[in-house]
């Protein structure tokens, strides 16, 4: 979190703490026997915990490279891990289709969360840290509960797999978005499916919500991204009713979604500014396009990159922007100017990107296997 060191993770096995000033290797951690997937550092910056092939996590004392614990339960590759927003737990997601909540004091399983028939593929923590939502190959979502383990609600409509799922801000309401290519709008206290989307004509790659959740902008294979209304008036049973006869009677959101074209390849991803007002968006052309999401202008490309841009992360003041691309970099721009700001080029193509919450940190993962902190401190 102060953005003066770096762990990586890698396909040969390690993790590696550097220090971003000078370069240097500081400490390896070697104790899994097959390659690293995700890292994630605790929210006091003292520990991190890793995500393997050998189906364990560990945690591991990021000043000694001390292995403090070895998470072992999963029966499958472990693809994921979220920490808690209070740092002291950890649920991972894992190919033997189940869901894990772990102590990282400890290192004890507290909960294994069971129920899903195929892949668990992401998992979102709800802003109290109070429940997850999981995202799975078996075509649903599932809502538990972190303290007693329960599988509160299942969310069923989709009918292929889910790529994405995104928490409402007020933590209510969930969005998914599927291989069906549709998201749906589903309520989290009664499950119930309040909204489908059906504007794309290809699978859903993304979606992110507005800070005021009550707008979501989703992104496709098939070259566009959609703006759309999650305020819904009424109970989705009134869609039964002829559509122009729910205009009339208002009994329903029935308002077209914006769409913005531009891209001539597929979207990957989208980020939204903090006002609402914005948002940026990531395709295989090589570009990212600044659009009004008022008026569906686009306002600027961003050309740079010489291959597909995979993911983009927004500094916290909204003014900056940083894209990963499978031409094995990192590009910061600015949003005013247009400018490419900075340039950090990897070993392998770079499939996400993330900013932390102080704006300071960028964290990157790449197709071996590795997870880049980067620092944004010092460059203007």
């Amino acid at each position: 979190p102060d953005g003066l060191k770096v762990v990586s993770a890698s396909a040969d096995e390690t993790l590696k703490l550097w220090d971003l000033l000078t370069g240097e290797e500081l400490l390896t951690f070697i104790d899994h026997n097959n390659r690293l997937n995700e890292v994630c550092v605790t929210t006091d910056g003292l520990k991190v915990v890793s995500a393997s092939d050998d189906e364990t996590l560990k945690l591991w004392d990021l000043f000694t490279g001390e292995e403090l614990l070895t998470l072992t339960g999963h029966k499958g590759l472990v693809n994921g891990v979220c920490v808690t927003p209070d740092g002291l737990k950890a649920v991972s997601t894992s190919n033997d289709e189940t869901l894990k909540l772990w102590n990282l004091v400890t290192g004890e399983e507290l909960l294994t969360l069971t129920g899903h028939n195929d892949w668990v593929n992401g998992v979102c923590v709800t802003p109290d840290g109070l429940k997850a939502v999981s995202a799975s190959a078996d075509k649903t979502l599932k809502l538990w509960d972190l303290v007693t383990g329960e599988e509160l609600l299942t969310f069923r409509g989709h009918n292929n797999r889910v790529n994405g799922v995104c928490v409402t801000p007020d933590g209510l309401k969930v969005i998914s978005a599927s291989d069906d290519n549709t998201l749906k709008l589903w309520n989290l206290v009664t499950g119930e499916e309040l909204l489908t989307l059906r504007g794309h004509n290809n699978r859903v790659n993304g979606v992110c919500v507005t800070p005021d959740g009550l707008k979501v902008i989703s992104a496709s294979d098939d070259k566009t991204l959609e703006v759309s209304d999650l305020d819904v008036k009424k109970e989705q049973k009134f869609m039964t009713l002829p559509k122009r006869l729910t205009q009339i009677l208002g009994l329903v959101n029935t308002k077209e979604p914006l769409i913005l074209r531009g891209h001539n390849n597929r979207v990957n991803g989208v980020c939204v500014t903090p006002d609402g007002l914005k948002a940026v968006s990531a395709s295989d052309d090589n570009t990212l396009k600044l659009w009004n999401l008022v008026t569906g202008e686009e306002l600027l490309t961003f050309r740079g990159h010489n291959d597909s841009v995979n993911g983009v992360s927004l500094t916290p003041d909204g003014l900056k922007a940083v894209s990963a691309s499978d031409d094995k970099t990192l590009k910061l721009w600015d949003l005013k100017t247009e400018k490419e700001l900075s340039t950090f080029t990897g070993d392998s193509p770079i499939s996400c990107c993330s900013i932390s919450p102080d704006g300071l940190t960028i964290v990157a993962g790449d197709s071996s296997g590795k997870v880049h902190f980067l620092c944004l401190e010092g460059i203007p």
